[in-house]
């Protein structure tokens, strides 16, 4: 495949890529959201603000809940922050492949913002045949879109919520988890494909014996497993 190297094509092509199944799993599973915000006493200025300034759902969850539990700002902001921690890596590893196509670093902050799965998965796919200097055209268009998606979603779940049994917006909400582990084993990392081999089996085991504690220790003791799995085949391989 020829690389890219026109801005228009490449926005063309973010928008091909995020006008379908990232932007509709994105507007169902923050339906479930929006519904839940409601439910949990949140206005929908605080339920749009939280998607657009966490941009996570575990994070957007933990806020919710921990709201409705009256838990004071600082609790609440610590535990979103730590239920999205995993963008802090994320972000150190893939907003650097786009620095070249960025003119004035303050927007990096911007770029950070943007960023969810859904665009990193994205450009790792994309980021191979696309010019260095416009691969910033491709990420903005596509998380652009999954953003309004979301913002859409939450809205419509805001107002819908009684029409939505509280099941119903968790199920929709879990839809999230689910596509996020097809859009990782779907990228051309192979420690990402690794640590979900390893954590899928991980997961229900650490839950049943800590529904409180699974899944962050699954996260830790997966990741690690994935990390010298990777290192030592990858060792043995050269």
């Amino acid at each position: 495949m020829s690389v890219i190297n026109s801005p228009r094509q490449a926005c063309g092509l973010a928008a091909r890529d995020a006008l379908g199944f990232p932007s509709i799993m994105l507007l169902a599973s923050m339906t479930g959201f929006g519904s839940l915000a409601r439910e949990s006493g949140l206005s929908l200025g605080m339920a749009l603000s939280s998607t657009v300034g966490i941009w996570g759902l575990p994070g957007q969850v933990a806020l919710a809940e921990l709201h409705a539990a009256g838990v004071s700002a600082a609790f609440i902001i610590l535990a979103s922050s730590m239920a999205n921690a995993r963008f802090m890596p994320m972000a150190v590893s893939f907003i650097p492949l786009m620095r070249e196509g960025v003119k004035n670093y303050g927007w990096m902050f911007v770029l950070v913002q943007l960023m969810s799965i859904n665009s990193w998965a994205a450009g790792q796919r994309a980021f191979p045949n696309i010019a260095a200097d416009i691969r910033v055209n491709y990420y903005v268009t596509f998380a652009g879109i999954c953003m309004i998606a979301g913002l859409i979603g939450t809205t419509i779940g805001f107002f819908g919520v009684g029409a939505m049994p509280a099941s119903a917006a968790l199920g929709l909400i879990f839809l999230n988890p689910l596509f996020f582990a097809v859009l990782i084993a779907g990228t051309i990392l192979r420690p990402a494909v690794i640590a979900i081999i390893v954590g899928i089996p991980l997961g229900p085991i650490f839950h049943f014996l800590s529904p409180d504690w699974g899944l962050p220790v699954t996260g830790i003791v997966g990741g690690t497993l994935a990390f010298l799995i990777h290192r030592k085949s990858d060792g043995g391989s050269r």
